[in-house]
């Protein structure tokens, strides 16, 4: 049975059976085409062909490309929260969970990265819901309760400490094209790479022996 007219541009329809499939679908290719591509470079009806469906339906569940570019990025944020929990008594291990992450997805650091150059500060965060602040300053309270906690230095901003150790953990995912100079490293396995970024954290904000 067809959808029934709406003439709110931005109200979802009705969904008929099969729906959630169909919405699953368009949200896992968005992905794939907002990592390869960026916002500006992604095509809906290149979405629309992946997702087995028309870019009207795409339209009916998303009102354009930066609102679908905000669901997707919204949900790739929640899952590295998940998948990167914060212990403010081991940021080496952290820097290591971060570093593992973006090493087994560097499409998700790729998503990300173009909405940071091509969103700045407008689509996402407009909304209010913007899922990166809101990680970021639950992490800023973990530290400054560490802090009080005699956990960490409190001669640090907590703010630098989050931007250095997310700097650092990040760093191949970031720099590409110095993967080629790895290759010269004495030891060129990732796990060297890995290592190195913990043993950088772990001398500018050394773990707290329990």
């Amino acid at each position: 049975m067809p959808r029934p007219a709406t003439t709110d541009p931005t109200a979802e329809p009705p969904a008929p059976e099969g729906a959630d499939s169909t919405r699953e679908r368009i949200v896992a290719a968005a992905t794939d085409e907002f990592a390869r591509h960026g916002i500006a470079g992604a095509r809906v009806d290149r979405i629309a062909k992946q997702a087995r469906t028309s870019k009207e339906r795409v339209y009916a569940y998303f009102r354009g490309k930066e609102a679908l570019y905000g669901h997707v990025a919204a949900k790739e944020l929640t899952e590295l929260a998940e998948a990167t929990r914060m212990d403010p008594a081991d940021l080496p291990g952290y820097a290591g969970c971060l570093f593992d992450h973006f090493t087994a997805r560097p499409d998700h650091h790729r998503l990300i990265t173009w909405g940071r150059l091509e969103l700045a500060d407008s689509a996402v965060a407009d909304t209010g819901t913007d899922p990166t602040r809101a990680a970021i300053a639950r992490k800023l309270d973990q530290l400054r309760q560490a802090q009080q906690a005699g956990q960490l230095d409190p001669a640090w901003d907590p703010v630098d400490v989050l931007a250095l150790v997310n700097q650092i953990a990040t760093t191949w995912a970031a720099q590409t094209e110095i993967g080629a100079a790895a290759e010269q490293a004495a030891d060129p396995s990732i796990a060297a790479r890995r290592a190195a970024v913990v043993a950088a954290v772990e001398r500018l904000f050394p773990r707290v022996k329990r």
